[in-house]
């Protein structure tokens, strides 16, 4: 019986061994393969990353483009989209976990947010191209876009927030009470304030999804050029990823190279909104203990 065990027991070490080397192997190569990539676009996109780049419009020599129309269309419609959703979302967030009925409806509204936040970004882009676009008339313009955008980070933050909300133990809000604390001043002044990394970590890599997408915009109506910096939500735009997309789709080879450096960019902006996440999470974490 004993050497049975020891049978068991030694295959069951090999075939863990064997699954670490797998996934270490697997790992590995994965890495090597965004070196790879990385390499290349560093190597080709940084001899344009100059001042003129990020100073000039786009331009039909592939020497004199720039990303400047793309950059604030990019900004006009994340900060847009950040004021319509944030709001929202944390709010939706406190009435389900604080506020609503433990029902069966509010199960499934839970389930039904948590399901949107996983359809395709062009499911999105569909229904704004229909509602905001066609229906309200809102045309071709930032707040089309930047309603569109709401839409696709809306059920990401208020998942993550219910999450953040669920973690604060029961304890603190029973000490609120006990001290004569109402509920919206408990939820105010200690669940909010106790759940804020987590919060704030969900709307920070939600913003980055928004600033990454292009189909929502495609369908929107961004633009492939435009001639002059919007002014305003309902001036026409174009953002950093259309910008990629349409210098990608260019035959001109020299437009491949000011692509790579339009993509670091991007690459760039993205790492530091995700670092901005960790440092603001681990901040507060910090303060709240």
């Amino acid at each position: 019986m004993m050497q049975g065990d020891d049978l068991f027991s030694r295959k069951r070490r090999r075939k863990n061994k064997v699954a670490h080397m797998l996934f270490a192997a697997s790992a590995l190569v994965s890495i090597l393969i965004l070196i790879v990539l990385l390499y290349d676009l560093i190597r080709r996109g940084a001899p344009y990353l100059t001042a003129t780049f990020f100073q000039n419009f786009p331009s039909r020599f592939a020497s004199k483009s720039g990303i400047l129309p793309a950059i604030v269309g990019s900004v006009w419609i994340i900060l847009l989209t950040a004021v319509i959703a944030i709001p929202i979302a944390i709010a939706a967030a406190v009435y389900l976990e604080e506020y609503a009925p433990r029902s069966r409806l509010t199960s499934l509204i839970k389930i039904n947010i948590a399901n949107l936040a996983g359809i395709p970004s062009i499911v999105y882009g569909i229904l704004g191209l229909t509602v905001f676009v066609r229906t309200l008339g809102f045309g071709r313009s930032i707040l089309s876009g930047a309603l569109t955008m709401a839409l696709l980070i809306l059920p990401v933050i208020i998942v993550s927030s219910q999450e953040a909300i669920r973690a604060i133990p029961d304890s603190l809000r029973h000490g609120a009470y006990a001290l004569g604390a109402t509920k919206w001043q408990t939820i105010r002044r200690v669940v909010l304030p106790s759940a804020l990394p987590g919060i704030l970590t969900g709307i920070i890599l939600a913003i980055s999804r928004a600033l990454g997408e292009s189909a929502p915009l495609l369908l929107v109506g961004a633009f492939s050029y435009v001639s002059a910096l919007p002014s305003g939500p309902m001036d026409s735009f174009i953002a950093l990823p259309i910008q990629i997309y349409t210098w990608m789709s260019k035959p001109n080879a020299d437009f491949k190279d000011v692509t790579a450096a339009a993509i670091l960019v991007l690459i760039a902006l993205l790492l530091t909104l995700n670092l901005t996440a960790i440092l603001l999470r681990n901040k507060f974490q910090k303060t709240l203990e």
